[in-house]
């Protein structure tokens, strides 16, 4: 049964595939080479497998191609979205910039005001007190004098008693003596009764020039109040802008705040608390109400203080492209997946780049693929890199402030191109710089 079917299969390969001979002559001898149908047939699919694997791999070649200039559009989309993005944040800053200039210049202005209102507020205390001195002599001198015009009516009814018991009837006029002290006596009265007229007119027209200045204080307290909601919608409006800054960072801004306290803990000056009595009494609302806003301004400044040593602003100052963000990306180089862990700021070679924050250099020099690079230290153990530089502008230890420049974007290390490649890094970890650039926005 078996050679039965062995020699159908022969004869249908021998009508499609007929043995064929080829002949190979020298000078001296003639061989040949016999190809049998079942080599015809496994040279026929040799070649047809050779000539689809051609078109498979021809196709795939062409598919990838085509989805590589899908992946290259989709790239330049998404960098013209970005660069769109920044433009609008870099209009946003400004706008933001502008708005604190206009707040500090209005904080600067009532903290004026609130000078003016601590002056007249001593002013009128003093005032006050000269007042309530004066209208207690007045009354002193008041009871004074009316003791003595008592005292002499007294003296005066014992002379009339006097003169009603003598039994001689001496008139007024016929005893000298007795006509003497009786015009003293009226004298010392009208004297008495010209003071205590006078005491009187004195200690009206201090009544009243108290309640004039009791007006006055009334509306000085209430043009204090105003000043006061001034100033305190001043403080919220540029405090809170900051706190929400910090926090979109990252960043605790009580633990924030505490750690530059201690680096700037002296005291005195401006900022003191105010106190505006001398006994050791406690201090009124006012007093109350004034220290809270010194204490926001406080903030404010530590808020100011701490926004310099913390990278909140862009290192490219010049036109420039964003080419790559922070995170798991197609490496440029190999193709392979790897995690980009800066961002990318495209630009001519030679543009200026600057520290984003107060900082030391710890690293200016060549490191492998990151070629020229610059590393700066900040406070809050927050680090700063700056790498592929055409050329370095610092040297190691040496102090840096915001917005110093630090050296040229160039194309050394692993690069396609010249660009700068922005890193930070929080406790030796890398995070997206993003974050602090936009966090800097709301305020700056």
């Amino acid at each position: 049964m078996r050679s039965r079917l062995a020699i159908r299969f022969h004869g249908l390969l021998e009508r499609y595939f007929p043995e064929r001979r080829v002949f190979l002559r020298s000078d001296s001898d003639t061989r040949f080479i016999r190809l049998k149908s079942e080599v015809q047939l496994v040279g026929f699919l040799g070649s047809t497998a050779l000539v689809a694997w051609t078109i498979i791999a021809t196709a795939i070649l062409l598919m990838d191609s085509i989805g590589s200039g899908n992946f290259r559009e989709q790239a330049k989309r998404d960098q013209r979205t970005y660069e769109a993005r920044l433009n609008f944040l870099a209009g946003e800053r400004d706008t933001r910039a502008e708005e604190a200039l206009a707040a500090q210049e209005r904080f600067n202005s009532a903290l004026e005001q609130i000078s003016v209102m601590q002056s007249n507020l001593l002013a009128s205390e003093t005032r006050r007190r000269e007042l309530e001195t004066g209208i207690e002599v007045i009354q002193t001198t008041l009871r004074r004098t009316m003791k003595e015009r008592d005292e002499a009516r007294r003296a005066l009814d014992e002379v009339k008693l006097a003169l009603a018991e003598n039994g001689s009837g001496t008139l007024p006029g016929t005893n000298p003596a007795l006509d003497g002290a009786i015009a003293a006596l009226q004298a010392a009265l009208a004297d008495t009764a010209a003071e205590r007229d006078e005491v009187i007119a004195n200690a009206q027209e201090a009544l009243h020039q108290a309640d004039e200045m009791a007006l006055k204080i009334k509306l000085m307290q209430d043009q204090n109040d105003q000043i006061f909601r001034q100033l305190e919608d001043a403080m919220t409006i540029s405090v809170k802008p900051l706190d929400k800054m910090f926090k979109a960072a990252g960043m605790n801004p009580d633990s924030l705040l505490k750690q530059v306290r201690r680096g700037y803990s002296g005291q005195g000056g401006p900022l003191m608390p105010l106190s505006f009595s001398t006994k050791g009494e406690e201090p009124g609302a006012d007093t109350q109400r004034a220290n809270r806003i010194i204490n926001q301004m406080d903030r404010l400044n530590l808020y100011r203080i701490a926004a310099t040593k913390a990278p909140f602003a862009i290192p490219v100052k010049s036109g420039f492209r964003f080419t790559s963000g922070f995170g798991y990306r197609r490496d440029p180089k190999t193709g392979g997946r790897r995690l980009h862990k800066g961002v990318d700021f495209a630009g001519p070679v030679g543009t200026p780049l600057y520290s984003t924050a107060d900082g030391v250099v710890t690293h200016a020099g060549w490191t492998s693929g990151y070629g020229r690079l610059v590393k700066v230290q900040h406070e809050f153990g927050i680090e700063t890199r700056y790498a592929h530089m055409s050329k370095i502008r610092v040297k190691v230890g040496q102090r840096v402030s915001r917005g110093e420049r630090i050296g040229d974007m160039g194309a050394s290390g692993r690069v396609t191109g010249p660009h700068l490649h922005y890193e930070v890094r929080v406790g030796g970890k890398a995070v997206n710089p993003m974050t602090y650039i936009k966090a800097a926005n709301n305020v700056f």
